[in-house]
């Protein structure tokens, strides 16, 4: 019994010991992976698809990247511009006019989260320069010291200043206006007003000429190209309004508070009124604006998802041409799982290149858009992104970290999913099958 435990002791010794196991996405596997992706003169076509696949989610992400930084700044300016020189909440009456429109002015200044309350004259005009050209404009007359306050405006003012506005002398004029009427600081600006005077004869149109104070320009090319601000006293008497307004716009911390707000400017009005807000009077622009992103998003998604399927066509394509390695690999005792890891790893790899790259180029581009708009305009020599058209003045570009993540993710998983069928098919090779004809 001795010599046979000893015997058994002995074979023990005499055999070797059982190389430790290799764990997932070890070093051997990576550098298969990497090997594979590597480019050969006889696998050169492989190299190509792999080529064309991570040009594809490269420019699939930085295209998103793009695009939806373009629309958000397209959004965000687009309110910054509309909500700074209009109210976020606009109090019209209902029985009787605003003959008491500065103590209300006073109240609603008083609630707590309103910035500023504008009592305001508006009415649509032909207005004329010193060429006989004419254009139709938005007067609104509003108070100097409120206009102050609009810095939108007062701060955007490029030649002349607010002295004679503040003396009841000038007008603010919008500078596509003013350079669609030939009008210069000093000039007069004539205004034709349908709703003028009743004589025996008939309504005749008021007309009458304003010294041009100063010459404004928003960025909105709209506004630039239609309003005119006139002092309150003087627009009341221009309208036939003596002592009224037509509303009180109220300006406020929040925008998006307007709904808590609204019982509490009814309180301090203390008599009947309508309150709109800034959500009801550009619903459809702005609802117009989220379903064009939300659109484009979908769109633009289907190049990340072309670029994808060339993941799995050169995958396969890789997976046909090695059969034969991937049998030695077997036969040498890699896994089944180890096979489907490599060619995960490789093509995980092509779109994980891909998104950091596209990423990368999408931020270049948000941070210079402006300065390739000017660009492309130059080379082709027409003018991109007209502000006629598009309300701006320059391309806007915000990026959103949560939509970049989003994009990133998307593309990701795109890639990771692309690559586990190939993957799949290559663990699934018969070794015995791939060498017969060897």
């Amino acid at each position: 019994m001795a010599s046979v435990a000893a015997s058994e002791k002995a074979e023990k010794a005499a055999k070797p010991p059982k190389a430790p196991k290799a764990g997932a996405f070890s070093a051997f596997e990576r550098m298969v992976a990497w090997r594979y992706l590597r480019s050969r003169r006889k696998e050169a076509y492989i190299s190509v698809i792999a080529g064309f696949s991570f040009i594809g989610i490269m420019l699939g992400v930085a295209t998103l990247i793009i695009v939806m930084a373009v629309m958000n700044g397209f959004r965000t300016e687009l309110i910054s511009r509309i909500l700074g020189i209009n109210g976020h909440m606009i109090v019209q009456p209902v029985d009787t006019p605003l003959n008491d429109y500065a103590e209300l002015t006073r109240k609603f200044s008083a609630v707590p989260g309103v910035k500023m309350a504008l009592p305001l004259v508006e009415g649509q005009t032909l207005a004329s320069g010193k060429g006989g050209a004419g254009s139709g404009a938005l007067v609104r007359g509003v108070r100097p010291e409120d206009l102050k306050k609009l810095t939108e405006v007062s701060s955007n003012i490029k030649s002349g200043d607010m002295k004679a506005f503040d003396e009841n002398k000038g007008v603010l004029v919008g500078s596509r206006l003013a350079a669609q009427l030939g009008l210069s600081v000093g000039d007069d600006i004539t205004l034709i007003s349908p709703d003028g005077d009743v004589t025996p004869m008939g309504v005749n149109p008021r007309v009458k000429s304003y010294k041009v104070s100063g010459i404004f320009e928003i960025g909105m090319s709209e506004y630039d190209a239609s309003i005119i601000y006139m002092p309150l006293e003087q627009a009341q008497l221009y309208f036939n309004a003596e002592g009224i307004v037509q509303s009180i716009e109220l300006f406020i911390d929040n925008p998006d508070n307007v709904d808590g707000l609204r019982p509490l400017i009814e309180a301090a009005a203390g008599r009947q009124i309508y309150i709109t807000d800034w959500r009801q009077r550009n619903e459809t622009f702005f609802s117009a604006l989220q379903v064009e992103r939300n659109v484009m998003f979908m769109i633009l998604t289907l190049i990340v998802i072309v670029a994808a399927l060339n993941i799995i066509s050169g995958l396969i394509m890789l997976v046909k041409d090695k059969g034969p390695d991937i049998a030695i690999l077997r036969t040498m005792g890699a896994t089944s799982g180890a096979v489907m890891r490599i060619f995960f790893m490789t093509g995980a790899a092509i779109g994980t290149v891909g998104t950091i790259a596209g990423v990368l180029l999408g931020v270049v581009v948000c941070l210079n858009i402006e300065s390739i708009r000017q660009f492309f305009s130059w080379l082709t020599g027409t003018i991109l992104f007209n502000p006629e058209l598009y309300f701006l003045s320059e391309l806007p570009a915000q990026m959103s970290m949560g939509e970049t993540v989003s994009v990133v993710v998307m593309a990701l998983v795109l890639s990771f999913i692309a690559t586990i069928f190939p993957a799949w098919r290559a663990s699934r090779l018969d070794p015995v099958q791939a060498l017969r004809y060897e």
